[in-house]
């Protein structure tokens, strides 16, 4: 007997029967038939949420960090502010101290030049 070649419909029905082998391996080999699948859902699951659950402290912890940056920035230049009002307030007092210095050392020239002027006066008179 001579052994006959296979021809095209042959050779599909062979590629067919190969696919069919593969899907039906592929099927008793998939995670959902094996026991401790749902097991190792449920830790993935559970680690996912803790992880979420750090993330969303962490984030909860930055914000706060950052709040608190920004109030510690906003005292700062509040106290920036007043320590140079109150030295610009202190440049202002000792000017006007100066200015009231001068205005009495300037009266008290004024006086002595009329007390200079009114005894040559009286002695002019007399």
């Amino acid at each position: 007997m001579k052994k006959q070649e296979p021809n095209f419909t042959d050779r599909l029905g062979d590629a067919a029967k190969a696919k069919k082998a593969l899907l039906e391996k592929a099927r008793a080999d998939r995670p959902a038939n094996d026991p401790k699948y749902a097991e190792r859902q449920a830790a993935r699951v559970v680690a996912e949420v803790a992880r979420q659950a750090r993330l969303a402290e962490r984030k909860a912890a930055n914000k706060a960090e950052k709040a608190l940056k920004a109030e510690k920035r906003a005292t700062e230049e509040a106290a920036r502010v007043a320590a140079k009002k109150a030295k610009q307030e202190a440049r202002e007092a000792e000017a006007a101290e100066k200015a009231a210095l001068e205005v009495a050392r300037q009266a008290a020239l004024k006086a002595e030049r009329d007390r200079k002027y009114a005894a040559r006066k009286a002695r002019k008179s007399r």
